[in-house]
């Protein structure tokens, strides 16, 4: 997949975290692969170095390290130097954003602004560059979180709106570009062995859960006006949830998969506030151990307020009102400090209706099929087969698809395939405006539950979260998968 002509990146938030760990990593690898276009620049803007000069020693001195297992090719890495210009602008100067505009006066092809930034920012930065003309023939690309709810969600969206085309606008949600993600369409979709039993027939129950070891490190005070529910659920979550469980669109063009997983989340059982308790389960870590290191309770990080009530852990369940899932419960998980970390997808398919076998054919689970996002990309399905001696006595085996033993070439990462379909134009993999409103829809009674309600529930960091995540599903028989990566 190589850019089909030439282009301008401009990333704004250009000496950024996101910027240092992912954006600029991940455009190095599309660069060493040969998959940008010989003309294409980068453009960075930030306010805190002086020149380029200082901003490339800045390049090398912070982006290198995040460069992926493949390590640096230092000839490949001068050549994409190269690329990299630098303007200084402050967001309140309308003057800055002239000179941005005459720095881009002579860069020819495809024009992408990427905002690197807090949400605050999208609306001033999309209205100056309308005021220079650089919204014309352009493409937006924003990163969450899109709003604090659904109100503020539509209001940036509105405003971004009367400056770009919704075909101009890339709402980004980097899972969508998991190689395993995309795996899991071609799984259902490109075969006949799956889909047929892709039903509420024979599915008894899915999961997904995004769980890290990782606490709020140095976001404390980003996060502790957030939450999980926001920072995950609203967005990753859903988003996988919807490419389970869509329909096989009629194509892959942007629309047609769009459309499907819309109707997934306009599919979506509502919340009856009266069962939030029954169906969401919130935490917050405390203090707690984890591979041999102790780690402080949530309340005690830096940013975050001693009394805070914020959930650093969730775990729902979700129904699907259409003739494809009624009545199989989605559990969805996420949560910091947990036991792992790891993001899959579980696919428990109901037991045979009769085993002439003894009772082990017919325990739940023993047929699962297992879509691991990370830490290892893997395709996992698990049968029963027969214990090699005398008797019929059966054992869980498993199938893997490992995808560096099939593939040989090196896999790609999210953000750089997300970056490359910016450049490109294609907008599959990137969220439209009415998913995100009928996924914030979808939310927001749970959220307003938890404002008038106490405080999370407490679970020790290293662990898997509060027992009544657990207990949750022990009312339908199953039990999360938790398991050596």
């Amino acid at each position: 997949m190589q850019t089909d002509s030439s282009f301008t990146f401009v990333l704004f938030g250009g000496t950024g975290d996101l910027s240092m760990r992912k954006i600029l990593p991940a455009l190095y690898e599309a660069h060493r692969a040969g998959m940008l276009a010989a003309s294409g620049k980068i453009v960075a803007v930030a306010r805190h170095e002086e020149d380029r000069a200082g901003y490339l020693q800045w390049v090398n001195e912070h982006v290198k390290a995040h460069v992926a297992k493949s390590g640096i090719d230092e000839g490949a890495w001068a050549s994409f130097v190269d690329r990299i210009e630098y303007v200084k602008l402050d967001l309140g100067k309308a003057e800055d954003f002239v000179k941005l505009r005459d720095a881009l006066q002579d860069q020819s092809g495809t024009r992408v602004f990427y905002l690197a930034t807090g949400p605050s920012l999208f609306v001033p930065i999309c209205h100056a560059l309308a005021s220079v003309g650089l919204n014309e023939n352009a493409r937006i690309v924003l990163e969450k979180p899109l709003g604090y709810d659904l109100r503020s969600s539509n209001a940036i969206n509105d405003a971004v709106g009367e400056i770009f085309a919704e075909e101009q606008i890339y709402r980004i949600d980097h899972y969508l570009g998991k190689e395993p993600v995309q795996n899991l369409l071609a799984l259902r979709f490109g075969n006949a062995l799956f889909e047929p039993l892709w039903r509420r027939e024979w599915v008894e129950s899915i999961q997904i859960t995004i769980a890290e070891e990782l606490g709020v490190e140095a976001r404390g005070d980003f996060y502790d006006n957030t939450g999980a529910l926001r920072d995950m659920v609203q967005n990753h979550l859903l988003q996988l949830l919807s490419i389970v469980a869509m329909e096989p669109p009629h194509s892959m063009d942007s629309d047609s998969v769009r459309d499907e997983k819309l109707r997934v989340l306009r599919a979506l059982k509502p919340i009856d506030p009266r069962d939030i308790s029954k169906v969401a389960v919130r935490g917050q870590y405390h203090a707690g151990v984890i591979r041999g290191t102790s780690v402080p309770a949530y309340a005690t990080e830096s940013g975050v307020k001693t009394d805070s009530a914020t959930e650093t852990f969730v775990a729902l369940k979700v129904e699907i009102e259409n003739w494809r899932w009624a009545g199989v419960p989605f559990f969805l998980r996420t949560g910091k400090r947990l036991a792992d970390r790891v993001a899959e997808i579980v696919v428990n398919f109901r037991a045979v209706p009769h085993s002439a076998l003894g009772a082990s054919a017919l325990r739940a689970g023993a047929n699962r099929l297992v879509i691991r996002l990370q830490p290892n990309e893997m395709i996992r399905l698990y049968c029963l087969a027969k214990k090699p001696g005398e008797g019929m006595n059966l054992s869980s085996v498993h199938l893997d698809l490992a995808f560096d033993q099939f593939f040989k070439e090196g896999q790609m990462e999210a953000y750089q395939r997300l970056l490359l379909d910016v450049i490109n134009g294609r907008l599959a993999l990137f969220v439209r405006r009415d998913e995100q409103e009928a996924a914030w829809k979808w939310v927001e009674p749970i959220l307003n539950g938890w404002a008038a309600s106490g405080k999370p529930k407490p679970y020790a960091a290293g662990t898997w979260g509060p027992a009544a995540a657990s207990a949750m599903l022990a009312q339908h028989g199953t039990c999360w998968l938790e398991e050596e990566n």
